[in-house]
């Protein structure tokens, strides 16, 4: 693995030069930027589309996301257009069971709601005020490579409606431009089909079923279309936004055979047929199209960093195999990225700048390798029906196993001093293997 050369190091600064160049201002990209700036380094942010825009997702976010939100100082109020919730409401096998966050010091009580069509603009401003250059329309089209090294050294892109081309340079560059990730491909860095991919399904109803203190979850997603009804390897959900609308959608894992041969779109429809009428579920009251997009789990994207090239969030497969959760895994990602970021760039000389650099895969094993480890049998445990479904009917009738599983599925435990349920879960993650 080759060094940056000192002179790449210290190339003067121009509009189009930086210390690191971050493409996509999603949360990942946005959450590095900012805390790249806020450590005093010169970062370009570059974003293909122009907000306000929007993104296929559940909106709903876990206490693990609104820590990294308060970190970055968002306003996370009601006032500022946030919705608070409770827990979470699982309902399957004849049982509804609502379990509250748990009250830990690590994670605040409560989740958010938030619409993506203006979160991700939220936090790519925050990261522009803190010092990062943010470009929007700005297509970035592949790497530029060092001839003689063959280190990334910075991005072709098109900019503007006009689609000027560019060249940005920088001695590294950040690649959060999601589960694609051009840059990750030029590169030669492949997702790995090995492990687990989910798809998300979603849309927006006008329904009065808006305003919910809880986040809901439906362990049993039955496909009633047929002769036979057949019960499918995800879950659905419903998350109140508070103006009027849900976000109703299913997620669904490629541990079935039912993942390629459905059209997940017109399960979703008839998920929705299936509930009461008095929610409005239906076309007429649909405010948009269904949308989809891929959920890469796992870490199905290696290695995080090579050549002057890191990955952060859905480029990096960061996703929670366990219940899909997306958001805070590339937050977190590129707050850790940012650390070992800035503290490369203090090392005086190329070489030990690389031996920093090189420490960001390890920070991600050791901060997620065992718990996704664990999450990867849990998907192919649960891509059986008849596990799911005595999961529904049985779990969900002991509330004590339930909240054992709730942290577990959310990741939500004190690292140091938590109860019995945290020192099984965070017992668990240390011994299972790293991979």
């Amino acid at each position: 693995m080759t060094a940056p050369t000192e002179s790449a190091a210290a190339e003067p600064r121009t509009e189009e030069t930086a210390d690191v160049i971050v493409v996509g201002a999603g949360p990942g990209g946005s959450t590095t930027a900012y805390h790249l700036a806020q450590a005093g380094l010169d970062v370009l942010l570059l974003e293909k589309t122009a907000f306000p825009r929007e993104k296929v997702c559940g909106d709903g976010l876990t206490p693990r996301a609104v820590k990294q939100l308060v970190a970055m100082g968002i306003d996370i109020s009601e006032e500022a257009g946030w919705l608070r919730n409770k827990g979470l409401r699982i309902i399957g096998g004849g049982h509804r069971l609502q379990l509250e966050w748990p009250q830990l010091a690590s994670y605040p009580d409560y989740g958010l709601v938030r619409k993506r069509d203006d979160f991700d603009e939220q936090l790519a401003r925050q990261a522009e005020k803190a010092g990062a250059r943010l470009y929007e329309q700005c297509n970035v089209t592949g790497p530029v490579l060092d001839d003689r090294t063959g280190r990334v050294t910075g991005v072709t892109a098109r900019l503007g409606t006009e689609k000027r081309p560019v060249t940005f340079r920088a001695p590294l560059v950040v690649a959060a431009d999601g589960n694609s990730s051009r840059l990750s491909l030029a590169l030669g860095l492949h997702r790995d089909d090995k492990r687990p991919m989910g798809v998300a399904v979603r849309t927006y109803f006008t329904t009065p079923r808006h305003d919910d203190d809880y986040l809901e979850s439906w362990l049993e997603l039955w496909d009633r279309r047929g002769p036979q009804a057949r019960l499918l390897p995800g879950y659905g959900w419903i998350f109140g936004m508070g103006d009027g609308t849900s976000n109703v959608g299913l997620g669904i894992l490629n541990s079935s055979s039912a993942f390629r041969e459905l059209d997940w779109r017109e399960v979703l429809k008839a998920w929705c047929a299936s509930m009461p009428a008095e929610w409005g579920f239906t076309p007429e009251n649909m405010t948009g199209p269904i949308r989809g997009a891929a959920l890469p789990m796992a870490f199905n994207r290696k290695p995080h960093y090579t050549r002057g090239l890191m990955l952060v969030g859905d480029a990096g497969g960061l996703v929670n195999p366990f219940n899909g959760e997306g958001i805070a895994y590339a937050m977190e990602s590129g707050a850790l990225a940012a650390e070992v970021i800035a503290q490369a760039q203090a090392r005086g000389s190329a070489s030990q700048r690389e031996l920093a650099l090189r420490n960001y895969p390890k920070t991600l094993a050791e901060t997620y390798g065992g718990y996704y480890t664990l999450g990867r049998a849990f998907v192919k445990l649960i891509g059986s029906s008849a596990v799911m479904k005595l999961i529904a009917q049985r779990g969900l009738a002991h509330p004590m196993l339930m909240r054992f599983t709730f942290k577990l599925l959310a990741n939500l435990t004190d690292p140091r001093g938590g109860d019995a349920m945290d020192r099984i879960i965070n017992g668990l993650s240390k011994v299972t293997p790293r991979a």
